[in-house]
């Protein structure tokens, strides 16, 4: 097999590291972590107890004084690093923010 890995995501990432509450849902297990990259459709959060593959989850993701809240699946789990999670609940609203947090990143740093 070829050392590269395939990019098989459709919207991409931009790094940007943010706060994020995690409830495992049903459950209701939670944990404080931080996305290394994000998107509209879904993001990595960094965290050394990830929750197992298809686990929905609820998010909190803080930047500065705002928040979005989303509901995504957990899509793949890098044990002891972190999990891909793929966003299956955002609205309109979540949305605009997300971008808004995106577009300005660079201006940030």
């Amino acid at each position: 097999m070829p050392d590269v890995t395939v990019e098989r995501r459709n919207v991409a990432r931009q790094p940007l590291v943010l706060s994020t509450d995690v409830v495992e849902l049903p459950r209701g297990a939670r944990l404080i972590a931080r996305t290394s990259d994000i998107s509209l459709t879904g993001c990595y959060v960094d965290t050394l107890n990830p929750v197992p593959v298809g686990s929905q989850v609820r998010l909190r993701i803080t930047h500065h004084h705002e928040a979005v809240e989303v509901v995504g699946r957990v899509l793949y789990v890098s044990y002891g690093l972190g999990m891909g999670v793929v966003f299956t609940q955002v609205d309109e609203e979540q949305k605009a923010r997300l971008t808004r947090w995106m577009e300005n990143r660079e201006s940030e740093f």
